[in-house]
């Protein structure tokens, strides 16, 4: 951090506390796909709540869902003719498994060489912490904040966030904002202060094939009965060519492409595709006809996630089972529709299955994708702010992965959406050992309040 702003004293000043702060709110096992944590999510929810009211928040509220609580908090000192900033994130975590992968325990955080080492330090509690904190050391040092802001934070985001759409909806004239900002990403690299603006979209789904009525003796049926495992793995194989190309129809008939400035930027990153696979402990990686990065970031997938059939236990045992289940997502790219793709893969499906099985297609959950322009005046402003806050030029990148919420609220307020993240792609969010840079952490905090002052200053 190197800019001179009283903000940046005030952020040294403060580290130990905030670490003090960031170890209460990792402590609290809040996962919210485990109905036996439930208890758990609310008080993360609570404790989230009376920090966002500590930063400075005169408005505040716990929002009752389906599901799991939304933690409402607003700052509107800067009246009506400043801009307003919604900050979305998410207070749960993933679950802990496996345990014994962990150096220390999960929900007991620890520092090991500048880095927090917890469930939810990266994904999201460590991220969307920042912008509290950011919010306080305006309050602290000079009373005021130069935009209105105003907190979004739901505790569904990784179980595909069934509920706060309709939480949004019922509460639009509080969330009502000029601009959007998220904190879920990574930084490309260390050191170099990185915004996305590209996330693909989402379709999952479930397939079961069903033969017999019940397991059969592979001695006694096989060869006369068609086998779901068999038929399954032939029907997943059929969706991708030898080339790598997707074969569900249709699938790319919405594909938006990928404009040239953008893979020339992707060109110039710090990227060694061979150091990439070999980490992987890989031979090749899979034929698209594209870069790695692109790959990633720019291309729609389908990937097996779970297979399940027959016996698989130790030993043997000469079964033809009677079922086989498979978990597929498809990650979607600009433009692309979910139901769309979900009923072309389920049309598909059926149109695979042969005489003597019967495939059931059920749909778990999706989101859209999104894209923004790196040329929005609010872009730029967050770029400006990284570069401030990191002392160091900022990049765009896109990921792979998905956030639903983030086209919703798009949609919603029609305004621009900045993906500002401040994790790093090693940082095993979703795994053992997840961590966050302290870092960056603090650096991300300069760059939050830093952004509020650019925006307030930009021609958004």
């Amino acid at each position: 951090m190197t800019d001179t702003h009283p903000i940046a004293s005030y952020i040294e000043d403060h580290r130990e506390r905030w670490l003090e702060e960031l170890f209460e709110f990792l402590r609290i096992p809040s996962i919210s796909t485990d109905p036996a944590r439930a208890g758990d999510v609310r008080s993360a929810a609570e404790w989230l709540l009376g920090r966002l009211e500590e930063a400075g928040c005169t408005e505040s509220a716990i929002w009752e869902t389906a599901g799991h609580p939304v933690v409402y908090g607003a700052w509107r000192g800067a009246g009506d003719s400043a801009p307003t900033v919604l900050i979305y994130g998410h207070y749960d975590v993933q679950p802990e498994d496996p345990v014994e992968l962990w150096s220390s325990p999960p929900f007991e955080p620890e520092v090991r060489n500048g880095k927090l080492f917890a469930r939810g330090s990266a994904d999201d509690k460590g991220q969307l912490y920042v912008h509290a904190k950011a919010l306080e050391a305006w309050m602290q040092t000079e009373g005021s904040c130069p935009v209105n802001v105003v907190f979004l934070m739901e505790g569904e985001e990784e179980v595909g966030s069934p509920n706060v759409a309709a939480s949004v909806k019922e509460h639009l004239d509080e969330l009502r904002c000029d601009a959007v900002v998220v904190s879920d990403t990574t930084m490309f690299a260390p050191g170099l202060p990185t915004l996305c603006n590209g996330l693909r979209g989402l379709a999952y789904l479930q397939v079961d094939v069903q033969g017999p009525n019940r397991d059969l003796h592979s001695g006694m049926f096989g060869g006369a009965v068609v086998n779901p495992a068999e038929t399954l793995a032939q029907m997943l194989a059929a969706c991708r060519d030898d080339n790598g190309r997707i074969t569900v129809p249709g699938f790319y008939d919405d594909v938006v492409e990928v404009p040239q400035t953008e893979r020339d930027d992707w060109k110039a990153l710090p990227f060694d595709g061979d150091a990439y696979r070999e980490s992987l402990d890989v031979e090749a990686l899979l034929p698209t006809g594209a870069s790695t990065l692109e790959s990633l970031w720019a291309q729609p997938t389908l990937d097996v996630n779970g297979l399940l059939s027959g016996f698989t236990g130790e030993g043997s045992k000469t079964v033809l089972p009677a079922t086989a289940m498979a978990k597929v997502s498809m990650r979607l790219v600009a433009n692309q529709d979910p139901e769309k793709i979900a009923d072309a893969f389920e049309a598909y499906m059926h149109e695979l299955a042969p005489p003597g099985v019967k495939v059931t297609v059920k749909r778990m959950h999706g989101g859209k994708p999104w894209s923004a322009s790196r040329e929005h005046p609010v872009l730029q402003a967050a770029a400006r702010a990284m570069e401030r806050g990191f002392g160091a030029q900022t990049v765009f990148i896109r990921e792979g992965g998905s956030i639903p919420l983030v086209a919703t609220l798009e949609e919603l307020f029609g305004v621009p959406t900045v993906m500002m993240g401040f994790g790093l792609p090693d940082e095993n969010a979703h795994a053992p050992d997840e961590n966050l840079d302290l870092g960056n952490f603090y650096d991300g905090v300069a760059s939050a309040a830093y952004f509020f002052e650019e925006l307030a200053g930009s021609d958004s």
